[in-house]
């Protein structure tokens, strides 16, 4: 057995990169278009910086609405989509589309979440000296939110993570596929419980990561 693992160590390899490429840009994307989206629902809710119940309904409706698929199912509803913006609904690639359609919206809900968990009083006291909006968001609240912030980004990388490995069953490539291919269609459970461990160790990692950059930011555990 562990000349087997031993002999599949460069697909491994290739499938790991494969995985980090998937997920690195998918969480871009989530941060630039995900991050923007959660800001704009914080100020459009009512009571906040510039309330717009209509507005706000709409995005928490469509926020919503995608939340609540399945990434498997998203993954095949969204094929037509997916080959018109990369030419192709096979790859790792390809699968990046519908890992961002459904990173967007559940990134955009964490930041406004740790957007609302922002004193309001320093709201209120940006306000009080004349800070403009977006000035506020700037300066106060992405400020204030930080530890939020970044607690937020290792939940969405491990979610995401687990979300490539379930690409691998349409042929997206990385770890998931590696583990169908090489362990379960060839009846090789060593070499998923490789993979598997190859999972745990970047979870292990993110999430101390995640929680020493916390820490650093968290003025109240200092």
């Amino acid at each position: 057995m562990i000349e087997k693992i031993h002999s599949v160590l460069p697909e491994i390899g290739l499938a790991t990169a494969q995985t980090a490429y998937m997920l690195a840009l998918t969480l871009v994307i989530a941060l630039v278009f995900g991050g923007a989206l959660g800001v704009w629902l914080y100020v459009v809710r009512p009571a906040s910086l510039a309330p717009n119940r209509s507005l706000y309904m709409v995005l928490d409706a469509v926020v919503n609405f995608v939340r609540s698929f399945p990434f498997l199912i998203l993954l095949v509803s969204v094929i037509p989509f997916t080959r018109f913006v990369v030419g192709t609904a096979i790859g790792t690639t390809a699968v990046v589309v519908p890992l961002s359609i459904s990173a967007i919206p559940e990134f955009a809900r964490l930041v406004e979440q740790a957007l609302l968990d922002v004193r309001t009083g320093v709201v209120d006291a940006g306000r009080a000296f004349g800070g403009g909006r977006l000035q506020i968001i700037r300066h106060v609240l992405l400020v204030e939110a930080r530890p939020g912030l970044i607690s937020a980004f290792p939940i969405l990388s491990v979610m995401y993570l687990s979300a490539t490995t379930v690409a691998g069953l349409v042929g997206g490539g990385g770890l998931g596929n590696f583990a169908i291919t090489h362990g379960y269609y060839r009846y090789e459970p060593m070499v998923m419980v490789a993979t598997v461990l190859v999972i745990i160790v970047w979870v292990q990692l993110i999430q101390t990561f995640g929680s020493f950059f916390v820490r650093r930011t968290d003025k109240r555990r200092r």
